[in-house]
């Protein structure tokens, strides 16, 4: 078995990890195998990456003859002892399966029962469009942040390498072999920042600066939004815009914008104990029994949900759930939700702080 160890001199992450955990207790993990089913192919590689003594280290545990993946897996879990986290890239779906799997295989009394686990990939998926991703690849989070890699082999091209190196071992393919798992360890140190954009919509917004702004549409027509300025939770490792719903964001590093439409028009307040109310046709509102009840039959009906509303003409902000109240549409069947943008909210930044995680919700879930 070789064993292969490195210093990463200089190195740092820019995500502030300890925040999940100490940095003491985190194991960076990634395997390499010869196929995707434990049953009928070798897991040959393992490497972890882990802070020690101030620095970031690799360590790498080879099979040298396929008989050796025991004495691999064995190898890592005697290292992994004095950890609690793992940190790894899809690892939920591929690594930890196929290691259980050769250990059950085996015989091996070993299990990630006693570990908590951080899923890269599963924590950044969600976001994959609303980042303008081609796909979830490590390779693509990793072009997407501008960091550059050695290796020039795929996960695919190693099999074939590997089973070359069973037969006849040579010292360019057991470099490229540990090339491309060390970089795809320094790949994850590198892409831990991709956890901000998670942050992002998974940590209260606290709104920094809020404002009501007037411009002029394509067609000319002015038109007002509000402006939420406010700054992540982590910041974000590269410049990000995206819009829905009539809404836009655009964040950098620190500075996160949200710009929201206001919309100045007539909207409808429903009341839902319609069965307490008369409708006036030709006043088109619906007032209270107590109160109508002294209006001429003539000139009333019994109040139905569709039409047992007040009318009112102000400002109103979109929301596209039941977060504040009361809410307004435009007429009963609509799906769209307003809520009145009134004086005391405007001085209420920790409403804004809860409106601005709302439209960030939205943004995420309509891409």
């Amino acid at each position: 078995m070789r064993i292969s160890e490195e210093t990463l001199e200089n190195f740092t992450i820019t995500y502030p990890l300890d925040r999940l955990a100490p940095l003491e207790r985190v194991l960076f993990l990634d395997i390499e195998t010869t196929g995707f089913t434990a049953k009928s192919s070798y897991l040959y590689l393992i490497g972890c990456a882990y802070f020690l003594g101030g620095k970031w280290h690799t360590i790498q545990w080879m099979a040298q003859a396929y008989e050796q993946e025991v004495d691999v897996i064995r190898a890592f879990f005697d290292f992994a002892r004095p950890y609690r986290y793992l940190i790894h890239f899809n690892g939920n779906n591929f690594d930890l399966p196929f290691i259980t799997q050769k250990c059950a295989q085996h015989a091996l009394p070993c299990s990630f029962d006693r570990f908590q686990g951080i899923d890269i990939y599963r924590r950044v998926v969600p976001y994959k469009y609303f980042l303008r991703l081609p796909n979830c690849k490590q390779k693509t989070f990793e072009q997407f942040l501008e960091v550059a890699r050695k290796d020039v082999f795929s996960g695919s091209e190693l099999i074939g390498i590997y089973h070359d190196y069973i037969k006849n071992p040579s010292e360019f393919s057991e470099n490229a072999l540990l090339l491309h798992n060390a970089d795809d360890l320094k790949g994850m140190l590198e892409i831990l920042s991709m956890l901000a954009y998670y942050d992002l919509f998974n940590q209260p917004v606290k709104a920094r600066r809020v404002q009501a702004n007037s411009y002029k549409d394509v067609n000319g027509n002015r038109r007002k939004e509000l402006v939420i300025l406010f700054q992540p939770e982590t910041p974000l490792p590269r410049l990000v815009s995206a819009s829905a719903g009539g809404c836009y964001f655009r964040g950098d590093g620190t500075e996160c914008s949200l710009k929201i439409p206001i919309f100045e028009e007539e909207l409808k307040y429903f009341y839902s104990n319609y069965q307490d109310y008369y409708y006036l046709p030709t006043e088109d509102v619906a007032l209270h029994k107590s109160v109508a009840g002294f209006v001429d039959k003539a000139y009333r009906l019994q109040a139905s949900a569709a039409n047992c509303y007040t009318r009112k003409v102000s400002s109103y902000l979109p929301q596209w759930d039941f977060v504040f109240s009361p809410f307004f549409k435009r007429d009963y069947k609509s799906r769209e939700l307003f809520f009145e943008l009134t004086d005391e909210l405007k001085k209420n930044r920790q409403a804004f702080s809860v409106y601005a995680s709302h439209v960030l919700s939205m943004m995420a879930s309509s891409y």
